[in-house]
């Protein structure tokens, strides 16, 4: 009998061993790793939402809202959904809320929740159980509410509106059309510019964009979902070609008149981070000329359009790049800080209204990557920066007096903070290169409570190894990251197909101390195939300071590639790289980088795929273009230089080029034409189009599309 038993236990370990084998031997597909996939959303590692009430820490679900003690993490149901549901019911509203998700509490010292059900925004104060206030105008046209005066901007048949807080509408424009844009974002959402409407602190006042892009040439895009395709043209101001012109109005609520900002010249100049004065009186906004190299800090009066002063002025022999408001200080209405590069890197700098002079409150080889808020009562900015190392970002507090920073979280990995009302409390949520997830809340001294961490979603499959580490560029002096990921079963004592990932652009990065050092789901899927993985953050890409950012002025694409060139080169001294087995691959900026590379080094690259790629800078939108590389007129060298059609003959290896049918960003042409120039020279890419799709593939179109970049790579490279 115990003989029995004891074959019995043998048994049962080994089929329990078996099944821990096997569930370790999981491996991935596209629909895990891809954004698009069925399976994706529980491929990555889960989440808790969490907004602030104040001081006071609020976890969001969809059936119930929790208040979080902030010491000890315990929670207590503050509302359900059912409940929310019942007190819109007894209100009179016959309207339903879905989930909580998107809950706010707008007001730190009242009891009131901001919900939203079928298109009805209301506030419901939770402790008399009641709604408050209710804006039927919450519908998709709406553009942004605020929470002072209660009133909504709203955008209905292109005509800009004003509905107040009793539902009253007035219409501020007659004009609006496909050519007249009032309240979006302009400048094609460069200078940090992401909407179009601005509300005073009171709520009483709103500052809007008026674009004027009726002199804008069309670029001919095709809707082909009708029975006989139909032509839908984009407003598209190329580089060195007519741009639009965009003016700033301001409504006043309480006159109902609008006023104009009487600001110089508008044509080619640009207007961004626009900020309202704490008393309402002011807009500041920094201006550019085109060139970009030429910027200031203006401020005009709010009632009468009238310039008040100029404030700041930077210039520099290559581009000035304004990207954030100023922001004054809560204690202080007389000072403001604002960001600039002027010293080689990002940092803050304190101006005093009284005095008219600004001081330096950061320093260092290092960059302000955000300001996160305020807090009042020690006289403290919270921002967030890679001071602990240029692939980090934490989270630090900022003596004003004295600029004396405070660490406010572990000091490792990639943070994303959330400062309470007071910024007396840190929401931290973050990950290091092995930790998927961790959220915790944290106060000014530093002392931490982890409320949630996230199992790794992976545990059960098979894993490639991910490691990063630091190159030297083409200068011999910087230093550049990159990201290694190695194929599963890793052997190495053979050789392996090696796939060079790049995107290389301006404002972008690949390579930081995120989960996996911030690898793709694709570099993964292809990792288990077999494939080595490498990614370098080479000279020209964000987060390293003004001279690494601009060392490719002008000639976008060359320094780049004589810093990937060393990647290659780095690559070739490790023993396991097939050095006859390269590829390249990168979309947009990293689709012009896998063309320049494949045609450059056609000895070097036997297969590459470039998706949506810039072709000719000339054919790029103006705010970008001419940024990086003045116009085709200032500048003939540099087009001639970058441009790959001159370099369609070189073409040697396999190279797929794939784009959106309907791309508004790197517009078809930029393809077409290098598919010309290919036909002429004789060279034979391969082509693939997205019909109907822009310049990335949304949705499952994305699961497609990886699929076929990787079948191109398993069937030329391996």
């Amino acid at each position: 009998m115990k003989t029995k038993i004891k074959v019995i236990v043998i048994c049962l370990l080994a089929l329990l061993c078996h099944m821990e084998i096997n569930a370790q031997n999981k491996t991935f597909t596209l629909e895990d790793l891809n954004f698009g996939g069925n399976n994706y959303r529980n491929m990555v590692p889960k989440n808790q939402y969490y907004t602030w009430w104040g001081d006071e820490l609020i976890r969001q679900d969809s059936e119930q809202c929790f208040l979080v003690n902030k010491k000890t993490g315990k929670e207590k149901t503050l509302f359900t959904l059912r409940q929310i549901n019942n007190w819109v019911k007894n209100s009179g509203i016959s309207h339903q809320v879905r989930n909580l998700f998107h809950s706010q509490f707008h007001y730190a010292d009242q009891p009131i929740v901001s919900v939203t059900g079928d298109n009805v925004f209301m506030l419901i104060d939770f402790k008399q159980k009641k709604v408050v206030w209710a804006d039927s105008t919450s519908r998709p046209s709406a553009l942004e509410w605020t929470k002072t005066s209660k009133a909504t901007v709203s955008l209905e048949d292109n005509q800009l509106c004003v509905f107040d807080a009793q539902g009253n509408k007035k219409q501020l424009t007659t004009d609006g059309s496909r050519e007249i844009v009032y309240g979006q974002s302009v400048h094609r959402n460069e200078f940090g510019i992401d909407k179009g409407t601005f509300w005073s602190p009171d709520g009483k006042r709103l500052a809007f964009y008026r674009m004027d892009q009726s002199m804008v040439a069309d670029y001919p895009q095709v809707n082909i979902d009708a029975r006989i395709a139909s032509y839908e043209p984009d407003k598209y101001p190329m580089a060195g070609e007519t741009s639009h012109v965009v003016t700033v109005g301001v409504y006043d609520l309480n006159t109902g008149k609008t006023i104009y900002l009487k600001t110089a010249n508008p044509i080619n100049r640009y207007f961004t981070n626009i900020a309202w004065s704490p008393d309402n009186q002011t807009i500041y906004m920094f201006e550019l000329n085109r060139d970009q190299n030429d910027c200031e800090l203006i401020s005009y009066d709010a009632t009468t359009g009238e310039k008040r002063e100029t404030l700041y002025h930077e210039t520099h022999s290559k581009y000035v790049e304004p990207l954030h408001p100023i922001q004054f200080l809560p204690w202080d209405n007389n000072k403001f800080i604002f960001q600039s590069e002027r010293d080689g890197f990002n940092h803050l700098y304190i101006y005093d209204l009284t005095k008219k002079t600004y001081t330096q409150l950061t320093k260092g080889n290092w960059v302000v990557m955000g300001v996160l808020g305020f807090n009042a009562k020690d006289k403290s900015i919270l921002i967030q920066s890679n001071e602990a190392s240029p692939i980090q970002k934490n989270t630090y507090s900022v003596n004003t007096k004295n600029g004396k920073r405070t660490p406010l979280d572990n000091g490792k990995g990639w943070h994303t903070a959330t400062p309470s009302t007071s910024g007396a409390y840190i929401l931290d949520n973050y990950s290091e290169p092995d930790v998927p997830r961790v959220i915790a809340v944290t106060n000014s001294k530093n002392q931490s409570k982890s409320l949630f961490v996230a199992d790794n979603p992976w545990k059960d499959y098979q894993v490639p190894e991910y490691s990063c580490g630091t190159i030297k560029a083409a200068d011999s002096v910087t230093d550049l990251y990159y990201r290694m990921v190695k194929p599963v079963n890793f052997d190495a004592s053979k050789k392996y197909p090696t796939i060079i990932y790049v995107y290389g652009g301006p404002h972008a990065h690949n390579v930081d101390a995120r989960w996996n050092y911030c690898s793709r789901g694709w570099e993964t899927y292809m990792a288990q195939k077999g494939y080595l993985l490498f990614i370098l953050d080479n000279r020209g890409s964000e987060n390293r300071g003004r001279e690494f950012e601009q060392a490719t002025f002008r000639q976008l694409g060359q320094i780049e590639m004589q810093d990937q060139m060393k990647g290659v080169e780095f690559l070739k001294s490790l023993p396991y790289v097939d050095a006859n087995k390269m590829g390249v691959h990168g979309w947009s900026f990293g689709g012009f980088m896998t063309i320049s590379l494949m045609t450059n080094y056609p000895d070097v690259f036997k297969v590459g795929v470039a998706g949506g790629p810039v072709i000719d800078w000339k054919w790029y939108e103006v705010m970008y273009g001419e940024r990086y590389m003045d116009t085709p007129q200032d500048n003939p060298e540099g087009y001639e230089k970058t441009s790959l059609l001159n370099k369609a003959k070189d073409l040697k290896g396999k190279l797929q080029i794939i784009t959106g049918y309907n791309d508004d960003t790197v517009v078809p042409q930029h393809c077409l034409s290098f598919l010309s120039a290919c036909i002429e020279a004789g060279t034979q890419p391969d082509f693939f189009a997205y019909p109907g799709e822009p310049h990335n593939m949304r949705g499952h179109s994305s699961v497609h599309l990886h699929e076929r970049i990787s079948n191109y790579f398993d069937t030329y490279l391996k």
